[in-house]
Order: structure tokens, then C-alpha cells, then sequence
């Protein structure tokens, strides 16, 4: 074998050494403890309480890389917490053990028109392009979407210029679907209240635009959001496709939340 070849070949197997152990790396079991599936939630709380320190180990990639059982103890674990504030960036993900990948038109049945030429895409590729994160205006008990000014969306869109519009994390985004927060109960988790989005309610924020708003409303997708906090400035989120349970999503803050007691409002109201 000449020189050049023998680098070539060393060269290759580093490469694939540093791939299996970054892949090792990445495949790691997140050090967070778990009940056995079907344990009861009194059980899970009073056994399995999420440390500060299992806590701290979440994080939006995290959290993505587990199945849905065991984000769903995540959840059942969690408190409500503060109702947040100002803008957050969004991400969000399937059931990481679902069977294939849900295109648009499995989320709901029928199609809205608006929605009827993206129907058969990937909703969660398509999900994560358009949707950034969302603002909350906590004294107004309201929030708006942070959406993507993409293509594909200008067909829905005949006066998308007059579109409000926020300048966030170096990106600017559409300020659209808006919807009511307050404390309410969680369909997941009745036991403990949850921060809950109401897009049922949307109509009733001031600036509300037929289209697309109504997307979001009974009329269409209707979609109720449900949140609790992970810890201040991060939060764990659900959404519903009418009784249907559709997704996770994750919220989290652009700065470290201060420290602070995440017992509070919605906790504080619930008997």
C-alpha cells in the first residue's frame, strides 16, 4: 500500500472512530429516573420526584430524545407554575415511538381548505419550519404564535404585509393565532392544574384576523395547548387536536430564569 493510500485509510478510520463515539455519546441514556410504565401517579410523584439536579439535565434536545411515556411521567411530575412572559422559542416533536410520520391530514379530519395544499406533508418537519416559539403577554392573559414568514404560506395570506411582526433572536417572525392563558385542567393529568392555552377563545384578542387565526379555533385545527414548568424560564408543553392528543413542545426563556419558586399561581389557586 503506497503512503498516500495508508494516510487515506488512517485517515478514514478516525473519522469512523470519532463518528461511533459521538454517536456513543449522543445515544447515552439521559440519568433521569423513571418509574416502571403504569405505576400511578401518586407513586411516581412520591418515589420518582424530579430532582433540582435532574432538572438542570433536561433540555429541549433532551427531552426530544425520549419515548412518550417517558415524557408523560415528565409531565405528571411537573407543577404548573409561573404563568410566563414575553418571548419564548419553540420547538416541537412527535411520539418518539410512534409508528412513521404524521403527515398534516392525520392530524385532523377533514382538512381545513386553507391547509388542503400542504395536506400531505410531514406535519413535524413542517411544524418546526413554520413555528418558532410564542410570546405571552401575561397581564392581557393572551399570547400570539411566533410563525415563520415562509413561501408556502403566502397562498393563505392575501394581506400578509400588515401582519404584526417581532424582531427575536436575530429573527423576525409573524405574530399570528392568538389565544387566551390562564389556569386550568389538564387532560393528561387531571390531579394537578397546567398553564392552559385556549384557542377557542381567540376571536376575543384584540387584533384577530380571520385568516389565518381561525386555523387555530374550533372552526379547524382546534387546538388546545397545555404547559408546565420544567424549571423558571423552561416549560414543557402538550397539544390537542380536539380530544386528541397530537404533540410535545418545549418553551424556553432567551435568558436563565432568575431563581424563583415555581409553586406559584396556578398551584396557588388550586386546592
Amino acid at each position: 500500500m503506497s503512503p498516500s493510500n495508508s494516510r487515506a485509510v488512517a485517515i478514514v478510520s478516525v473519522t469512523v472512530g470519532l463518528a461511533a463515539m459521538l454517536t456513543a455519546c449522543h445515544a447515552k441514556p439521559l440519568p433521569i429516573r423513571f418509574a416502571p410504565a403504569g405505576t400511578d401517579r401518586a407513586r411516581l410523584r412520591s418515589e420518582f420526584p424530579l430532582s433540582d439536579a435532574e432538572r438542570r439535565m433536561l433540555t429541549p434536545d433532551a427531552i426530544k430524545g425520549l419515548n412518550q411515556e417517558q415524557v408523560d411521567q415528565i409531565y405528571e411530575r411537573l407543577s404548573a407554575g409561573p404563568l410566563p412572559d414575553g418571548p419564548f422559542r419553540g420547538d416541537l416533536f412527535f411520539p418518539r415511538d410512534s409508528k412513521g410520520h404524521a403527515r398534516v391530514s392525520d392530524l385532523v379530519t377533514p382538512v381545513p381548505p386553507l391547509l388542503a395544499h400542504v395536506a400531505a406533508l410531514d406535519a413535524e418537519r413542517l411544524g418546526r419550519a413554520l413555528w418558532k416559539g410564542k410570546v405571552f403577554f401575561r397581564s392581557q392573559g393572551i399570547l400570539r404564535n411566533r410563525i415563520d414568514d415562509l413561501a408556502i404560506l403566502k397562498p393563505i395570506f392575501p394581506d400578509s404585509g400588515t401582519i404584526p411582526k417581532l424582531t427575536f433572536d436575530g429573527q423576525t417572525t409573524w405574530l399570528l393565532f392568538p389565544a387566551k392563558v390562564s389556569c386550568g385542567d389538564s387532560r393528561l393529568d387531571p390531579s394537578r392544574r397546567s398553564i392552559v392555552i385556549d384557542y377557542s377563545r381567540g376571536s376575543e384578542v384584540e387584533g384577530y384576523r380571520e385568516i389565518p387565526d381561525k386555523l387555530a379555533g374550533p372552526e379547524a385545527l382546534n387546538i388546545r395547548d397545555e404547559v408546565r414548568v420544567i424549571r423558571p424560564g423552561f416549560y414543557l408543553g402538550r397539544a390537542y387536536f380536539g380530544a386528541k392528543f397530537g404533540l410535545n413542545f418545549t418553551l424556553i426563556a432567551p435568558e436563565p430564569g432568575a431563581p424563583t419558586d415555581i409553586q406559584q399561581d396556578c398551584d396557588a389557586t388550586h386546592g
